[in-house]
């Protein structure tokens, strides 16, 4: 019994249509992918040294997102279900040689289709178990703050270098004590001199007073003192 046409078959698809490569090198990163969950395929194509894979790459997004936008469906529950590359049309192309003859030269094209669907029920639970024994958790803690680890902690444990303990800044059950709401009245809120104020006021005005009193008396001895000097010389 035969499975399911190539047209036929369930889930959301996304297709690229004449890509300027042959569907032999497509095939070859295409067999990478297939029976993935999207993100591990994603991440596939994102460290393949091929040139197909970033044409099986963005039409690995384009699917995932018409799963998303169009069918309402989790992107963390989505596989690749099915992926192939047809061949397009070839392009001909002449490459003049000795004695008058030509090379035919093929410029060949591909079409290439991707398929994702919703992860069966064994293999959920078997990346949902992969998920759990890495110590990473599920995709939404993968991306929260607390449950990722810094980029430089882990650079630095792949070098074998000593990693410092990173600082827990969550808030702890700790009482803090609020501030009340008293007012200390260290000084008076008006504007009004108090009794205190006078007094100073009053006490610095005399002693600038007595300060200047003993300069004029000072000043007055030391002139009778000149002028009495000046008679003895005479």
């Amino acid at each position: 019994m035969t499975g399911a046409k190539t047209n036929e078959r369930p889930g959301t698809r996304a297709q690229v249509r004449h890509v300027r490569m042959s569907a032999y090198k497509v095939r070859e990163v295409l067999d990478l992918v297939r029976g993935l969950p999207a993100g591990e395929a994603a991440d596939v194509l994102r460290f393949t040294e091929r040139a197909a894979s970033e044409v099986v790459g963005r039409c690995l997004a384009s699917a995932v997102a018409n799963a998303q936008h169009n069918d309402e469906l989790d992107p963390d529950t989505l596989y690749v279900s099915a992926c192939y590359a047809d061949e397009g049309p070839t392009l001909k192309r002449w490459r003049p040689r000795a004695r008058g003859r030509a090379t035919r030269i093929r410029k060949r094209m591909s079409h290439v289709t991707i398929i994702v669907s919703p992860m069966p029920p064994g293999m959920a639970a078997k990346v949902e178990a992969k998920r759990t024994a890495s110590g990473v958790g599920a995709p939404s803690a993968r991306r929260s703050r607390r449950g990722q680890e810094s980029r430089r902690a882990r650079v630095a444990r792949s070098r074998g270098e000593t990693v410092a303990p990173e600082v827990d800044d969550t808030p702890t059950d700790e009482v803090v004590e609020e501030p009340t709401d008293e007012v200390v009245e260290d000084e008076p809120t008006t504007g009004e001199p108090t009794d205190e104020m006078v007094e100073d006021a009053i006490e610095v005005a005399t002693d600038e007073e007595s300060d200047e009193t003993d300069a004029e008396e000072t000043d007055a001895v030391e002139d009778d003192a000149d002028d009495d000097g000046d008679e003895e010389t005479k």
